[in-house]
């Protein structure tokens, strides 16, 4: 009985709040042990670091093909439908189809590390050599081998609505695969004098090492208590499905799931291969200046905004098998209002996060990093790119799971094409102004991102008469209180100055600027009502309720 109760299903918000409870924390391990790591590798071996994992992300996009989310959808679908033979069959026929594609990914980058090394590196003098990125590249390339088929047990559990599961799988894969950075580049650097190399490959391996463990806590749970999924909720004569009909299906819905993880990557990978080439040989930056840069768009910067980018991802989680199953039954008020939620979470939470770190973005930077003299500078700008990149996945992951998928390459493509096309004039043109130039490739991702989410947001209105009304008045609630609370904090900042290299006073400033602006920004919603109106009463009065329960008792 306490299996079933651990494995029970969750609703749309329940499952939105674990997922997301579950990510943050492995966002919040992964935030923390940069400051570590950082200090062992420095800004060249943090650049080493994103080049394998933005090569490692692309190629995962291809291996895992979209198939965990795609299987997320199908279960939840073949649930609703009562289907069990079809459900497992589908299951099994994904792990098959992942091993492959898995294996093929491995083999295409143990083969080809060398010349994606030399289209990243080019003739560029000094830094990381094509010879240490290759290595890199090598020794990341064996994650692909476990990672896919793990995410097919995650999809598994996702699309049957418990979630618990996956976050406590999400949690150990973290803690282990942070445990092996902070301890191996330490040993290998400061203990045994390895290069700098020999230190980010250990780091690397650390993902593999990750995923098998978090694969096999998964494979566990499923296996141990496998009469629960088998179990028949709806009493329906289940028709014959061939395993053909099945794998082409689990491929269709899989498709532009991997085409949205690919333009994610290819988002980072138009900066990596155009930003330090453009910065060096055109603009004046050293080698040293513009992989720093690149460091803070590709690790470092990218690392805090994970925090933000986990609630998209935990709402991801639980929307797709909660519409779905809407779909389904063919209950599109409740569709209407499933998306509607999801944006009022985003809008109510992304934005003040945004703009605090914004704010304090020295600070944090001086705790996590140390002093640089273009972190905070790149920073500042860079984390508004998270607020995109959570209203991107959102509205073109609800697009997906609606089947719409010629709008899905549609938006994705005017997107990327904004960036494309954007990012080299936005570059010289912030330069020509006196601006930083970087800004400029990061204002082109920003615009990339909005401009797929609104093509996305303006077809939902279109088609399926989703109404933003609602939503567009807890975004200006939402702007009014944020803009309270920012300029509250600005006048701190005059009146006592932030600048201090001391770790923890800086951690003493943030926690004083993050309590002062939370008052706030809590203060006015709860006032203006958006607190209640985008959570619900019920959920606001439970958490309450167990508070005040676990403080009496």
């Amino acid at each position: 009985m306490k299996k079933a109760k651990n494995l029970k299903r969750n609703n749309f918000m329940q499952g939105a709040f674990i997922a997301t409870f579950g990510i943050v924390i492995c966002k919040i391990i992964g935030m923390l042990y940069v400051i570590p790591f950082y200090s062992i590798i420095g800004d060249q071996g943090g650049a080493l670091y994103g080049y394998a994992y933005n090569i490692y992300s692309i190629f995962l996009g291809v291996s895992t093909a979209g198939i965990p989310l795609a299987m997320s959808k199908l279960i939840s679908e073949y649930n609703a439908l009562g289907y069990i033979k079809a459900k497992e069959k589908a299951f099994k026929l994904g792990q098959k189809v992942l091993n492959i594609m898995g294996l093929f990914s491995f083999i295409l980058l143990m083969l080809f590390a060398r010349p994606l090394a030399t289209l990243i590196i080019g003739d560029t003098v000094g830094g990381n050599s094509i010879a240490d990125v290759e290595f890199v590249i090598r020794v990341i390339s064996t994650a692909v081998l476990i990672v896919p088929i793990m995410s097919v047990y995650r999809g598994y559990l996702q699309g049957h609505k418990v979630i618990t599961p996956t976050s406590i799988s999400q949690i150990l894969e973290q803690l282990i695969r942070v445990l092996i950075i902070i301890i191996g580049s330490f040993l290998g650097m400061k203990i045994f004098n390895l290069s700098l190399k020999s230190t980010v490959g250990i780091a690397v391996f650390s993902a593999t090492i990750g995923a098998l463990c978090s694969y096999l806590y998964l494979k566990l749970v499923v296996n141990k208590n496998k009469k629960i999924f088998l179990k028949e909720e709806t009493k329906v004569k289940e028709p014959k499905i061939r395993n053909k009909e099945i794998v082409w299906k689990l491929l269709g819905y899989a498709f532009p799931f991997i085409m949205i993880d690919i333009f994610k990557s290819l988002y980072n990978s138009i900066d990596m291969f155009m930003l330090i080439n453009n910065l060096v040989n055109n603009l004046g930056y050293s080698k040293s200046a513009a992989e720093s840069v690149m460091s803070v768009i590709s690790t470092w910067g990218l690392k805090i905004n994970q925090i933000i980018i986990a609630i998209s991802t935990g709402l991801m989680i639980s929307l797709i098998p909660n519409l779905t199953s809407s779909i389904v039954k063919e209950d599109l008020v409740d569709v209407r209002k499933k998306i509607n939620q999801s944006l009022q979470v985003i809008i109510y939470l992304t934005i003040p996060m945004a703009v605090g770190l914004s704010i304090l973005a020295t600070n944090i930077w001086t705790v996590f990093y140390g002093n640089n003299q273009y972190g905070p500078k790149v920073y500042a700008l860079y984390v508004f790119v998270s607020v995109a990149t959570v209203l991107f996945t959102s509205s073109i992951t609800t697009v997906q799971i609606l089947k719409d998928y010629k709008m899905v390459f549609i938006s994705l493509i005017s997107g990327f094409i904004t960036k494309l096309i954007l990012n080299i004039p936005l570059l010289y043109g912030f330069h020509k102004m006196g601006l930083p130039a970087y800004y400029g490739a990061i204002t082109a991702t920003i615009l990339g991102y909005l401009v797929c989410a609104f093509i996305c947001l303006t077809f939902l209105n279109k088609k399926y008469k989703v109404d933003y009304e609602e939503t567009l008045k807890r975004l200006l609630d939402v702007i009014y209180a944020v803009l309270v609370m920012a300029i509250v904090l600005l006048l701190l900042k005059v009146f006592f100055p932030l600048t201090t290299t001391n770790r923890l006073l800086n951690i003493l400033i943030i926690i004083i600027y993050t309590i002062i602006g939370g008052i706030i920004y809590l203060g006015i919603t709860i006032k203006n009502g958006s607190l209640y109106k985008v959570f619900g009463n019920d959920i606001i009065v439970k958490i309450i309720r167990k508070f005040k329960n676990r403080r009496n008792g």
